[in-house]
């Protein structure tokens, strides 16, 4: 069965090619963005430079397929990050204009780019899989879960509004089994010790 997530090391084999290219700080900052914030392709590349609010570090999220629209706060990293890319991005042709991500031509990055952007950084990084946008968006809920988030909250951060969208990111999350019995304090059976103690 195809994986249809990447890892972590992989999340972050892509961005070190990402910060060896041409458009290193808008790539790094949109790869990295996609991931964290579990964004589909279509959410990242319509996002708005007023989604973005610098004082507070936040992003308005506006999630599709109707989904839950949220607003999240930026990570320290990831907010100094976005604040380069809006320094470079006045130099670009187009920067007045309403969009956050902006082509070399000044208008809106298309799905279609960010699509081969990440399919060429895949190559670059030697992925053994085919990168495609969604796979950042996987990658964020499998994170979450392996990170100890309930479900409610993955939904939430995701914005699904069916909880069933949410559940196979924890379900096939081992990480939530290993305190299931020691949760309460259970140390196993007493009469361990008296068996091994025999078997020896």
């Amino acid at each position: 069965m195809k994986r249809k997530y990447l890892s972590e090391k992989e999340v972050h084999c892509l961005l070190k090619a990402a910060a060896e290219n041409q458009y290193s700080v808008r790539d790094y900052c949109m790869i990295s963005m996609a991931f964290i914030h579990g964004l589909r392709v279509s959410e990242l590349v319509n996002l708005k430079v007023d989604d973005y609010d610098s004082l507070s570090a936040q992003l308005n999220i506006k999630r599709l397929k109707n989904g839950f629209c949220t607003i999240q706060p930026l990570l320290p990293d990831e907010n100094e990050l976005l604040q380069c890319w809006l320094d470079e991005r006045k130099t670009w042709d187009g920067h007045e204009s309403c969009w956050l991500f902006l082509s070399k031509n000044g208008g809106p990055l298309s799905r279609q780019r960010f699509w081969q952007l990440l399919r060429k950084y895949g190559d670059e990084a030697h992925l053994t899989i085919k990168v495609h946008p969604h796979m950042l968006r996987h990658a964020c809920g499998f994170n979450l879960a392996e990170r100890g988030n309930d479900t409610r909250l993955i939904q939430d951060y995701l914005g699904h509004r069916n909880i069933r969208h949410t559940v196979h990111y924890t379900a096939s999350n081992p990480e939530r089994f290993r305190n299931a019995w020691t949760k309460n304090n259970f140390h196993s059976f007493s009469c361990t010790h008296a068996l091994m103690h025999s078997c020896i």
